[in-house]
């Protein structure tokens, strides 16, 4: 059954107001002191909160990225430590975009079209997940949605009520408020808990992640029946399951635990942490070295991915990737250098891709065990120089240059740096010049070389002489500075070219 939010009851249905008790003294339109709904409904919702202190949230979306992927189902239910449950939720929301099949959240076209809007449902929500612990099956995915949404309708209202602003005079409307995005206390990820407790996953799916962590769950295999049951029905099913995939973990181990301050949006749109967007956002210090050599050491400029499959926090890796003068990149291609993935066999995902492409993997412990053993950037040779002193003829090592600029050879290096400079500077001008002059000449000869008969002997000097004849009794020609003058021999022998014989 769906929730929705109390209403006051301002009188019965004649429209008449009641007549109050003898002896009773009626409130005051507008006491102080009078309770708003908004106050009261706060002050149930944070006693509920008390009661009930957890929320599981499944979704139902068009797509995996919240960017371009739009939110149809959501299904919340509250619960206690001890799995009883206290309040539920269920909404289906209408998009306003094609939904697309309807095996991707089990609705059809007419079901969404006759959904509710996101902006409607979010009060409730807001309601709802305020000062609660947040239980998610993979938080960048489903949290990702919960607020794309609500910043959608947040902005879509706001456009609206700068529209009732500029047409004030006309239009007496009150504002419209939406909510705001919720704002649990923290939030657990079943997914990543699984992976931190050990768990091998080649299936990430609620129902897959549960059966490993030994929770009783129906059987997976695709039937009619199973097709034919209403969206609300699996949702609500999909929430129970998390619930108590969700308390056999907090039995088992440590849980993957977040804050809504310490995530934001990707590119995708995805929730992940700052750490992580961060790192892939920042730009590359030095250049990528290439792939990792098995029984060398790592290298800065090297691009490391992290797989999911790792039993340490992520977040432990990826800062351990930006101190060391790595580069970190979610995507993986040809140019990584390796992949940090604890399974060898079975492999799914990041690994099996590294695998045929032929990228090393390397545990999460032995690469924080190798990222201390990396030589800093500034302690290696330059490479640049190195290639330039190569090119000079000079054969100075790497310790010797040390040793140079320790002695005070950092003005000597600014010298050669500079010469290096106008040479190439000279190098540059004579391309450019000879380029010029080419050109120039070129389209003075394409311009002033006379038409010859196939076959017919010609014996002209050059471009410049035939120009010169070429114009030869025109009035308005000049003769041009340090050519030869009007009448030369080359224009007498240019006007009279001789047929071979």
């Amino acid at each position: 059954m769906s929730t929705s939010p109390a209403r006051p009851n301002h009188g019965s249905g004649s429209g008449a107001e009641p007549a109050p008790a003898a002896g009773a003294t009626p409130p005051k339109p507008h006491d102080p002191r009078a309770q708003r709904p908004e106050d009261a409904a706060a002050e149930q919702s944070a006693t509920a909160a008390a009661d009930f202190p957890f929320v599981a949230l499944t979704v139902q979306t068009t797509g995996i990225h919240p960017s371009t992927a739009r939110l149809v189902a959501l299904d919340a239910v509250t619960f206690n430590a001890a799995g009883k449950v206290g309040q539920d939720f269920h909404a289906v929301l209408n998009p306003g975009s094609d939904p697309g099949p309807r095996h991707l959240h089990g609705l059809s076209h007419e079901e969404v079209s006759a959904g509710q809007s996101f902006s409607r449902i979010l009060k409730p929500l807001d309601r709802l997940l305020d000062g609660r612990t947040l239980i998610v099956h993979d938080t960048p995915f489903a949290w990702g949605f919960v607020v794309s949404e609500a910043r959608r309708a947040m902005t879509a209202a706001a456009r609206q009520n700068r529209s009732r602003n500029r047409n004030r005079g006309n239009n007496r409307r009150r504002r419209q408020k939406v909510g705001h995005v919720p704002a649990p206390e923290r939030i657990i990820d079943t997914l990543a808990s699984a992976r931190r407790q050990g768990a091998q996953l080649e299936d990430i799916r609620l129902a897959t992640t549960a059966r490993h962590c030994g929770v009783l769950t129906p059987s997976a295999v695709a039937t009619t029946e199973r097709a034919n049951v209403p969206e609300s029905q699996t949702s609500r099913k999909a929430t129970e399951l998390l619930v108590a995939l969700y308390l056999a973990q907090a039995e088992r181990g440590p849980l993957a635990t977040t804050t809504p301050d310490e995530v934001r949006g990707d590119k995708f749109g995805l929730q992940r942490s700052h750490l992580r967007v961060d790192a892939e956002e920042a730009p590359r210090i030095h250049q990528n070295p290439g792939p990792y050599r098995p029984g060398h050491e790592l290298e800065p400029g090297m691009e490391i991915v992290v797989a999911p499959e790792i039993t340490a926090d992520p977040d432990e890796i990826i800062a351990a990737i930006t101190r060391h003068e790595l580069n970190y990149s979610e995507k993986l291609s040809r140019e990584t250098s390796l992949v940090v993935c604890n399974v060898t066999t079975d492999l799914v995902g990041k690994p099996m891709h590294a695998h045929r492409k032929g990228i090393p993997l390397m545990s999460d412990r032995a690469f924080l065990e190798a990222v201390e053993r990396i030589t800093p950037a500034s302690e290696q040779p330059d490479a640049d120089n190195a290639a330039a002193q190569e090119a000079e003829g000079n054969t100075t090592t790497g310790a010797s240059r040390s040793a140079r600029s320790s002695r005070g050879g950092r003005a000597e290096d600014n010298v050669s740096r500079r010469s290096r400079r106008s040479r190439r500077r000279r190098r540059r001008s004579s391309r450019g010049g000879a380029n010029r002059s080419g050109a120039n000449n070129s389209s003075a000869q394409s311009a002033a070389a006379p038409e010859h008969p196939a076959g017919a002997k010609t014996d002209s000097p050059s471009p410049g002489n035939g120009e010169g004849a070429g114009q030869r009794g025109s009035r308005g020609s000049r003769r041009k500075r340090g050519g030869r003058r009007r009448g030369g021999h080359g224009g007498q022998r240019n006007s009279k070219p001789q047929a071979n014989s």
